[in-house]
């Protein structure tokens, strides 16, 4: 499904009238938020389904100048960049593992991508905590006998006085670990080592080891970007070392966990639950991926950022971004080189056209 929005009526937009495409605003969000009124002025087409496929996007995209992204739903590749011509800015926020930079620096494509350094996604905190509370107290499957018309189908477990562990110790981690300790809960992390330094000044326990952490743990959440250095940073040997009664929780990044390694965890018992919203492939459409078979799986569809409010802090930040690339001044740039090629060639900022 596609819409398109065309205002220009208001005359304080700075800069020239742009074709801005959205991709994979599923349920037609952004429209209705009050920063929404930030692209007045710019002809606007909003994408509300979700595909991977190079000619379609090719063509969704040929003519757009600007192009928004939310989060990484879109693998924005080398071979879609070679066909979009007129292409000048990608804006979106967080990290871009989604995207080739080199391919948009060769093209001179400006990507912005605001950090928002020292602002958690709160929404995805609470979602953690949440899958938390509704794994140990089996909440779904409860809720799903009694509308059966069975009476509790079993018993679950309280989070006061176990062990919360923390992988990851950066916004989103720090913030579950509070809501741990507001549990009543021992709270262990393992990160790396700057983190640690910080969740020790924050009255944490740091593990003895990475070892002690997965064998320790009752809960353990996963809170790291996904890099190369931390794509399968867990391991099929340290889920195994995991307690038969404990949970894993993933509301980061699939690819964090060595590939298939959770699914066959959890068919060897350890560890004995697990709660996730992210996965390797999204969005997933097969009712028989193995995490949905489970019983002892909580899941969810990658919702942990996907709230009203947080969608008008992230998308009040993109759409300043593309403010100030009409008004020439590109903010939060990742590919400076760009700019620099664009400054010894006096080529503009503004202005459609093939690049």
């Amino acid at each position: 499904m596609v819409d398109t929005v065309e205002d220009a009526s208001d005359p304080g937009v700075p800069g020239p009238e742009m074709n801005i495409s959205i991709l994979d605003d599923y349920h037609d969000t952004l429209r209705t938020l009050p920063c929404f009124k930030k692209l007045a002025g710019h002809d606007v087409t909003v994408w509300n389904d979700h595909t991977q496929d190079l000619d379609t996007l090719a063509d969704r995209l040929k003519d757009t100048q600007v192009l928004v992204l939310i989060r990484e739903r879109t693998a924005i590749s080398a071979a879609l960049l070679d066909r979009l011509h007129n292409l000048k800015l990608i804006s979106q926020r967080s990290v871009y593992p989604h995207i080739d930079i080199d391919a948009c620096t060769r093209h001179g494509v400006i990507v912005s991508s605001s950090m928002h350094p020292g602002t958690p996604s709160w929404a995805t905190a609470e979602l953690t905590w949440g899958l938390i509370l509704a794994a140990m107290r089996q909440i779904p499957r409860q809720m799903a006998a009694l509308q059966a018309g069975k009476w509790q189908i079993g018993v679950g477990s309280t989070l006061r006085e176990k062990t919360l562990g923390i992988y990851g110790y950066g916004r989103i981690g720090s913030a579950v670990a509070g809501y741990g300790k507001a549990f009543g809960m021992k709270v262990v992390v393992w990160a790396r080592e700057a983190s640690l330094a910080k969740a020790r000044a924050d009255g944490c326990v740091v593990a003895l080891s990475k070892e002690a952490f997965f064998e320790e743990c009752d809960v353990i959440s996963l809170h790291m970007r996904l890099l190369e250095a931390t794509r399968g940073i867990v391991t099929a040997a340290e889920l195994a070392r995991m307690k038969p009664t404990a949970l894993m929780v993933n509301t980061s990044r699939a690819q964090l966990i060595e590939p298939g390694a959770l699914a066959a965890a959890l068919r060897a018992g350890r560890p004995g639950m697990a709660a996730v919203d992210v996965y390797e492939e999204e969005p997933v459409r097969d009712t028989h991926h193995p995490l949905l078979t489970m019983e002892n799986v909580v899941c969810t569809p990658h919702i942990g950022y996907v709230t009203r409010e947080e969608y008008e802090t992230q998308f009040a930040e993109i759409f300043d971004q593309i403010a100030a690339y009409c008004e020439g001044n590109p903010i939060n740039v990742v590919n400076p080189e760009v700019l620099t090629a664009r400054s010894t060639t006096t080529a503009p900022f503004q202005g459609s056209g093939s690049r």
